[in-house]
């Protein structure tokens, strides 16, 4: 037997042997799983296309000639002859090609074993477990599920105390911050976080109905800091200038008008949740969406951090 096709025979010995060691020692092993098992006949496959494609054309680099019309263009003095595609080149192509559209299409078993698949089906199950486990919570319960929501996905940029961090985030043991009441005016909003409010304009288009005029830098610190302290009765001007500009949409007393402005006294809990769904950019930065809590961690986070601002 020729020196060359023996070392193929040892060489694809070996490598199969090698891919069923490392299979079946592998905790699990094949264990009828179709997925494995797909994967070793690829490797089988591969292992033995892959000798038999090289010994043949080292063999034929030992024993053919070239022949053919060369081609005219010519690379660096290297020409190139214009001989058909082989026609074994051609089969193995296009029987990947089919191989590859059977296997993603009818091979791969989408409806049968799979890790994947395993782990879907365990995070679906934990859901509805957790969903119809604390469905009915309500009251200082889903406030201590909302502190656990936020010590686990908010305390990162908000901090333990909610504080914000020295700025780095909202400090959302009160409604609002001068300076992202003072964002607001100048920048407008478009979060339109209930769905069905309007947008706010930013400051050119806000005016104050008792001057006639466009707000003034004067007027938005002024309105801002009455705001941000909470509606002071003591802070006439300030409730002379939200009076003017802003009451028109936020009401006299600042807590909103349905489909039109949200209120800015208190946090709301559709408020909190659709920050948490849809993110929203502030003075700040922009906060992200927070698509893996479900719809009652959202319901417990905006219970806890309405409690925040109430200081209890």
């Amino acid at each position: 037997m020729n020196k060359l096709y023996l070392w193929g025979i040892i060489i694809t010995i070996a490598m199969l042997g090698a891919t069923y060691l490392s299979v079946g020692m592998s905790k699990g092993g094949l264990n009828g799983d179709i997925v494995n098992m797909l994967a070793v006949a690829g490797a089988v496959a591969l292992v033995i296309i892959t000798v038999f494609v090289v010994i043949k054309y080292v063999r034929q680099m030992q024993t053919d000639t070239a022949e053919g019309e060369l081609a005219d263009e010519s690379w660096d003095n290297i020409g190139e002859y214009k001989n058909p595609v082989p026609m074994g080149w051609a089969i193995m192509f296009l029987g990947t090609m089919i191989w590859g559209m059977w296997y993603w299409v009818a091979g791969y078993p989408v409806n049968a074993y799979s890790q994947i698949g395993e782990y879907n089906e365990d995070v679906a199950a934990h859901d509805a477990k957790f969903e119809k486990e604390y469905a009915s919570i309500t009251g200082d319960r889903l406030v201590e599920m909302g502190e656990s929501v936020f010590l686990a996905e908010c305390k990162v940029c908000h901090g333990i105390a909610a504080d914000g961090i020295d700025g780095k985030a909202a400090n959302l043991n009160v409604r609002l911050e001068e300076k992202t009441v003072k964002h607001v005016i100048e920048n407008g909003s478009n979060n339109m976080l209930l769905g069905t409010e309007m947008p706010m304009p930013d400051r050119n288009g806000l005016f104050n109905a008792n001057s006639g005029a466009l707000i003034t830098d004067a007027e938005i610190d002024t309105v801002a800091k009455y705001v941000a302290n909470g509606f002071p009765e003591s802070d006439k001007a300030g409730a002379e200038v939200f009076a003017g500009v802003c009451s028109s949409c936020h009401g006299m007393d600042g807590k909103g008008m349905a489909y039109v402005a949200p209120d800015i006294r208190e946090f709301t809990p559709e408020l909190v949740i659709n920050v948490l769904t849809h993110g929203k950019k502030g003075a700040i930065g922009k906060m992200p969406a927070f698509d893996r809590l479900n719809a009652k961690q959202k319901e417990a986070a905006a219970a806890y951090v309405i409690s925040l601002s109430k200081g209890e």
